[in-house]
Protein backbone atom coordinates (compact mmCIF):
# COMPACT_ATOMS: atom_id res chain seq x y z
CA UNK A 1 0.00 0.00 0.00
CA UNK A 2 1.32 3.71 -0.91
CA UNK A 3 -1.05 6.35 0.22
CA UNK A 4 -1.36 9.54 -0.14
CA UNK A 5 -3.53 12.04 1.94
CA UNK A 6 -3.51 15.62 1.71
CA UNK A 7 -5.30 17.69 4.59
CA UNK A 8 -5.66 20.86 1.82
CA UNK A 9 -4.10 23.74 0.60
CA UNK A 10 -2.49 24.84 -2.93
CA UNK A 11 0.47 22.75 -4.74
CA UNK A 12 3.16 25.02 -2.66
CA UNK A 13 1.66 24.36 0.46
CA UNK A 14 2.34 20.36 0.14
CA UNK A 15 5.88 20.31 -1.66
CA UNK A 16 7.35 18.05 1.13
CA UNK A 17 4.46 15.60 0.66
CA UNK A 18 5.15 15.68 -2.82
CA UNK A 19 8.61 14.93 -2.71
CA UNK A 20 7.89 11.70 -0.35
CA UNK A 21 5.07 10.44 -3.22
CA UNK A 22 7.33 11.11 -5.47
CA UNK A 23 9.90 8.73 -3.96
CA UNK A 24 7.62 5.89 -3.65
CA UNK A 25 7.69 6.20 -7.44
CA UNK A 26 10.46 3.26 -8.72
CA UNK A 27 10.30 5.67 -12.30
CA UNK A 28 13.34 7.10 -14.08
CA UNK A 29 10.19 9.47 -15.82
CA UNK A 30 7.42 9.15 -13.42
CA UNK A 31 3.97 9.65 -14.49
CA UNK A 32 1.10 10.87 -12.31
CA UNK A 33 -3.03 11.22 -13.55
CA UNK A 34 -5.25 13.73 -12.05
CA UNK A 35 -8.79 13.17 -11.40
CA UNK A 36 -10.90 15.62 -10.27
CA UNK A 37 -13.72 15.54 -8.58
CA UNK A 38 -15.62 17.23 -11.14
CA UNK A 39 -14.93 18.33 -14.76
CA UNK A 40 -16.08 21.78 -13.88
CA UNK A 41 -13.03 23.93 -14.73
CA UNK A 42 -10.71 21.16 -13.86
CA UNK A 43 -8.49 21.99 -16.69
CA UNK A 44 -7.09 24.86 -14.49
CA UNK A 45 -6.41 22.93 -11.87
CA UNK A 46 -4.27 20.18 -14.02
CA UNK A 47 -2.23 23.04 -15.53
CA UNK A 48 -1.53 24.28 -11.99
CA UNK A 49 -0.67 20.14 -11.21
CA UNK A 50 1.68 20.07 -14.04
CA UNK A 51 3.57 22.99 -12.51
CA UNK A 52 3.85 22.05 -9.48
CA UNK A 53 4.69 18.55 -9.81
CA UNK A 54 7.15 18.72 -13.29
CA UNK A 55 9.80 21.43 -10.61
CA UNK A 56 9.95 18.01 -8.44
CA UNK A 57 10.57 15.80 -11.44
CA UNK A 58 7.56 14.27 -13.04
CA UNK A 59 7.35 13.88 -16.61
CA UNK A 60 4.24 12.84 -17.73
CA UNK A 61 0.28 13.95 -17.06
CA UNK A 62 -2.77 12.40 -17.92
CA UNK A 63 -5.89 14.51 -17.39
CA UNK A 64 -8.68 11.96 -16.56
CA UNK A 65 -12.37 13.16 -15.22
CA UNK A 66 -14.67 10.65 -14.49
CA UNK A 67 -18.38 12.38 -14.76
CA UNK A 68 -18.62 12.20 -18.29
CA UNK A 69 -17.87 9.70 -21.14
CA UNK A 70 -14.40 8.90 -21.59
CA UNK A 71 -12.30 6.93 -23.68
CA UNK A 72 -11.05 3.23 -22.50
CA UNK A 73 -7.53 4.03 -24.26
CA UNK A 74 -7.08 6.96 -21.88
CA UNK A 75 -8.44 5.10 -19.48
CA UNK A 76 -6.38 1.78 -19.13
CA UNK A 77 -3.20 4.85 -19.92
CA UNK A 78 -4.12 6.35 -16.47
CA UNK A 79 -4.26 2.70 -14.44
CA UNK A 80 -0.54 2.31 -15.64
CA UNK A 81 0.57 5.83 -14.00
CA UNK A 82 3.12 5.70 -11.30
CA UNK A 83 0.72 7.87 -9.30
CA UNK A 84 -3.19 8.81 -9.12
CA UNK A 85 -3.92 11.67 -7.60
CA UNK A 86 -7.72 12.32 -6.80
CA UNK A 87 -8.27 15.91 -6.46
CA UNK A 88 -10.18 18.15 -4.08
CA UNK A 89 -14.44 19.33 -4.42
CA UNK A 90 -17.68 17.55 -3.82
CA UNK A 91 -17.29 13.98 -1.53
CA UNK A 92 -20.51 13.09 -2.63
CA UNK A 93 -20.62 13.87 -6.18
CA UNK A 94 -17.06 12.43 -6.56
CA UNK A 95 -17.97 9.19 -5.01
CA UNK A 96 -21.13 8.96 -6.98
CA UNK A 97 -18.77 9.04 -10.19
CA UNK A 98 -16.62 6.88 -9.28
CA UNK A 99 -18.94 4.31 -8.48
CA UNK A 100 -20.88 4.78 -11.79
CA UNK A 101 -17.52 4.96 -13.83
CA UNK A 102 -16.39 1.57 -12.53
CA UNK A 103 -13.25 3.61 -11.61
CA UNK A 104 -13.97 3.07 -8.01
CA UNK A 105 -12.93 -1.02 -8.25
CA UNK A 106 -10.16 0.27 -10.60
CA UNK A 107 -8.79 1.94 -8.59
CA UNK A 108 -8.60 -0.30 -5.57
CA UNK A 109 -6.84 -3.18 -8.04
CA UNK A 110 -4.32 -0.56 -8.95
CA UNK A 111 -3.31 0.41 -4.87
CA UNK A 112 -3.39 -3.53 -4.59
CA UNK A 113 -0.83 -3.73 -7.82
CA UNK A 114 1.47 -1.26 -6.07
CA UNK A 115 -0.10 2.05 -7.63
CA UNK A 116 0.53 5.09 -5.16
CA UNK A 117 -2.85 6.44 -4.93
CA UNK A 118 -2.85 10.04 -3.52
CA UNK A 119 -5.58 12.37 -2.54
CA UNK A 120 -6.70 16.05 -1.18
CA UNK A 121 -9.32 16.92 1.13
CA UNK A 122 -12.34 14.79 -0.89
CA UNK A 123 -10.21 12.45 -2.41
CA UNK A 124 -8.11 11.57 0.57
CA UNK A 125 -11.16 11.10 2.38
CA UNK A 126 -12.63 8.55 -0.14
CA UNK A 127 -9.53 6.21 0.38
CA UNK A 128 -11.07 5.73 4.14
CA UNK A 129 -13.74 3.40 5.20
CA UNK A 130 -16.71 6.00 4.40
CA UNK A 131 -17.43 9.70 3.61
CA UNK A 132 -18.98 10.96 6.77
CA UNK A 133 -16.25 13.03 7.91
CA UNK A 134 -17.90 14.99 4.65
CA UNK A 135 -21.05 15.45 6.32
CA UNK A 136 -19.92 17.25 9.42
CA UNK A 137 -19.25 19.95 11.03
CA UNK A 138 -22.60 22.31 9.77
CA UNK A 139 -20.75 25.07 9.61
CA UNK A 140 -18.27 23.41 6.52
CA UNK A 141 -19.40 20.48 5.18
CA UNK A 142 -19.96 19.08 1.63
CA UNK A 143 -23.96 19.53 0.52
CA UNK A 144 -25.13 16.08 -0.33
CA UNK A 145 -26.94 17.47 -3.78
CA UNK A 146 -26.92 14.14 -5.64
CA UNK A 147 -28.99 12.18 -2.79
CA UNK A 148 -25.98 9.66 -2.09
CA UNK A 149 -26.95 7.26 0.25
CA UNK A 150 -24.25 4.39 0.29
CA UNK A 151 -21.25 6.63 2.46
CA UNK A 152 -19.41 3.04 1.82
CA UNK A 153 -15.60 4.70 0.58
CA UNK A 154 -12.72 1.85 -0.79
CA UNK A 155 -11.50 1.21 2.93
CA UNK A 156 -7.54 1.00 1.43
CA UNK A 157 -6.81 2.90 5.08
CA UNK A 158 -8.57 1.77 8.34
CA UNK A 159 -9.23 5.23 9.81
CA UNK A 160 -11.37 8.33 9.05
CA UNK A 161 -9.50 11.32 7.60
CA UNK A 162 -10.79 15.09 8.21
CA UNK A 163 -9.37 17.70 6.07
CA UNK A 164 -9.24 21.42 6.33
CA UNK A 165 -8.49 20.97 10.37
CA UNK A 166 -8.56 23.92 12.42
CA UNK A 167 -7.41 24.31 15.72
CA UNK A 168 -10.39 25.95 17.57
CA UNK A 169 -12.85 24.26 20.04
CA UNK A 170 -15.72 23.81 17.69
CA UNK A 171 -14.57 21.85 15.07
CA UNK A 172 -13.02 19.43 18.34
CA UNK A 173 -16.07 19.29 19.80
CA UNK A 174 -17.69 18.04 16.74
CA UNK A 175 -14.70 15.78 15.61
CA UNK A 176 -15.10 14.13 19.94
CA UNK A 177 -18.85 13.85 19.03
CA UNK A 178 -18.47 11.95 16.17
CA UNK A 179 -15.02 9.75 17.10
CA UNK A 180 -17.92 8.58 19.82
CA UNK A 181 -20.53 6.97 17.47
CA UNK A 182 -17.48 5.72 14.74
CA UNK A 183 -15.81 2.63 14.85
CA UNK A 184 -12.47 4.13 13.25
CA UNK A 185 -9.78 6.78 14.52
CA UNK A 186 -10.50 9.97 13.13
CA UNK A 187 -7.14 12.12 11.77
CA UNK A 188 -7.93 15.32 11.01
CA UNK A 189 -4.80 17.17 9.01
CA UNK A 190 -5.02 21.03 8.44
CA UNK A 191 -4.04 22.81 5.22
CA UNK A 192 -0.67 22.13 4.06
CA UNK A 193 -0.40 19.21 6.15
CA UNK A 194 -0.67 14.95 5.32
CA UNK A 195 0.18 11.40 5.72
CA UNK A 196 2.04 9.12 3.90
CA UNK A 197 0.64 5.56 4.62
CA UNK A 198 2.61 2.43 3.76
CA UNK A 199 2.59 -1.22 5.18
CA UNK A 200 5.50 0.01 7.04
CA UNK A 201 4.47 2.73 8.42
CA UNK A 202 2.22 6.14 8.51
CA UNK A 203 4.52 9.45 7.85
CA UNK A 204 3.20 12.76 9.23
CA UNK A 205 4.23 16.30 7.16
CA UNK A 206 3.39 18.88 9.09
CA UNK A 207 0.45 18.47 11.89
CA UNK A 208 -1.55 15.61 12.34
CA UNK A 209 -4.47 15.05 15.12
CA UNK A 210 -6.56 11.67 15.96
CA UNK A 211 -10.12 11.65 17.69
CA UNK A 212 -11.00 8.66 18.93
CA UNK A 213 -13.64 7.82 22.02
CA UNK A 214 -14.35 10.88 22.26
CA UNK A 215 -10.32 11.91 22.75
CA UNK A 216 -8.09 14.67 20.88
CA UNK A 217 -4.24 13.39 20.55
CA UNK A 218 -1.29 14.48 18.75
CA UNK A 219 -0.08 12.15 16.09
Amino acid sequence: MKIGLYGGGDFSDNVEIDEHILELCNSDSPSITYIPAGSYESELEFIDLIMAYKKIGFKRFIHFPVDHEFDRTLKEEALQSDVIHLGGGNTFYFLKHLKESGMFEELIDYVGRGGVLTGLSAGAIITTPNILTASFPPWDRDDNEDNVTDFEAMNIVDFEFFPHYRKSKRYDDELKRHSILSLYPIYACPDGSGLVVTDEEIVVHGECYIFENGQKFKL
